[in-house]
């Protein structure tokens, strides 16, 4: 039976592979060092919690909530947004609350997209950024992933060769998957660029919190009139490990809030209350568990980066975000990202997510996610050792990928 549409747009999920792959060896009594997907192994903070259990006992928090998010939910994050950027918001007409950036994501592009518009998305990037456009019908243009001075150029090329004219642009800082991170005076570049070619840009903040060697990222709507022309995306998941509570907000231009906040209306009745009440309480917290959560990474990032620099992989330290983007070791680079994960889950276990994933343009990395303790990272960076001291001497010709033993 032909696919539907929709779904013959879509390639195949990369990540599946890596996950049945790592289910076997599970089955097999194997015990794997997870570092793929970036799931947090935190618990969510006890305030945060309790919160949440004070307000279920009440009965009327069980019917329907509100798609937008209660208007305590709107005004923190308004409150966050002054406290954190320096950035007043309206909370009624300038925020609404998303299941998560990544549902916040996908409905942006089904309010916005008609069939064919052309979308400037950075390769390599977080999937949802280009397959929610994907899905919605719009065209994707690769874009370079690094803040830096080829950026600009690369989008003016874009506009240039593009019909139609790009709708929008993508940006993702700190980003997933390569912790690149961009300062003001980039935004206000790209700001200008968006006015002057009138394009819409979508901005995914949500490793704002996660940093570490650098200045806390800015937003982008502290550019004077950046609201005109962007939303903006952010999550509770890393900031405050409350992942699946599914809790993220889009702020910014007014326009474009509106027909996101339509389209969810027709979808979704938002989060359960008490999960929003609890949020609420986290936003309007002291910024203690943030700071905790965000050295408990630094100390993470530090200890991956030794252990693994000792175990013969260096991987640079990244600067935000939980995840490192490794380069794949010199001998096994002509594999590709897919089958170097394979592989370090057949001979090393230890499973990471293959740089394909995000982009083509991530084929020569991988993305090492920072969810298990310095325990667990120090002992998968003995198994590497082990690994690369076997095969390491190699020629990536000799190394017979996972693909061709079947």
């Amino acid at each position: 039976m032909e696919e539907f549409h929709k779904v013959r747009r879509l390639p195949p999920y990369v990540f599946e592979q890596v996950n049945r792959l790592k289910a076997a060896a599970r089955a097999r009594g194997a015990d794997i060092i997870d570092l793929g997907m970036g799931n947090p192994d935190l618990p969510t903070p006890k305030g945060i919690v309790d919160k949440l259990v004070e307000t279920v006992r009440d009965p009327r928090t069980h019917r329907y909530s509100s798609s937008r998010g209660i208007p305590g939910l709107r005004r923190a994050q308004a409150n966050y947004y002054a406290r954190r950027f320096g950035v007043k918001l309206d909370p009624d007409r300038q925020i609404v609350a998303t299941l998560g950036s990544k549902e916040g994501f996908a409905n942006m592009a089904q309010a916005i997209t008609a069939p064919g518009d052309v979308i400037l998305c950075p390769n390599p990037t977080y999937p949802i950024h280009a397959f929610g456009f994907i899905m919605s019908g719009g065209v994707i243009r690769s874009i370079p992933a690094a803040p830096d001075s080829e950026l600009l150029p690369a989008l003016e090329r874009a506009v240039k060769h593009s019909i139609p004219k790009p709708l929008a642009v993508i940006l993702n800082y700190p980003s997933n998957p390569t912790a690149f991170v961009a300062d003001l005076d980039f935004y206000r570049d790209v700001v200008a660029f968006a006015k002057k070619h009138d394009i819409i840009v979508l901005s995914d903040l949500a490793y704002a919190e996660i940093y570490f060697d650098t200045a806390p990222p800015p937003s982008i709507l502290q550019v004077p009139g950046a609201i005109d022309v962007a939303v903006e995306f952010t999550s509770m998941s890393k900031t405050f490990s409350m992942p699946g509570w599914r809790m993220g907000f889009a702020v910014g231009n007014e326009r474009l809030i509106a027909a996101l906040t339509r389209v969810k209306s027709y979808l979704d009745y938002g989060a359960f209350t008490p999960i929003q009440v609890a949020a609420t309480a986290a936003l309007n917290g002291d910024g203690e568990d943030i700071a905790e959560v965000r050295n408990i990474y630094h100390k993470r990032r530090d200890v991956m980066v030794d252990a693994f620099a000792r175990a013969g992989w260096n991987v640079p330290a990244p600067r935000a975000t939980m995840f490192a983007w490794a380069p794949i070791p010199e001998p096994f680079r002509s594999l590709g990202s897919l089958e170097f994960s394979k592989l370090l889950i057949e001979k090393a276990e230890v499973a990471v997510a293959p740089g394909v994933g995000f982009g083509e343009h991530g084929d020569d990395h991988v993305r090492i996610a920072l969810v298990e303790n310095e325990h667990r990272l120090r002992q998968a960076a003995r198994s590497i050792k082990r690994f690369l001291s076997s095969q390491g001497g190699e020629q990536a010709d000799n190394v017979v990928p996972l693909k061709a033993r079947r």
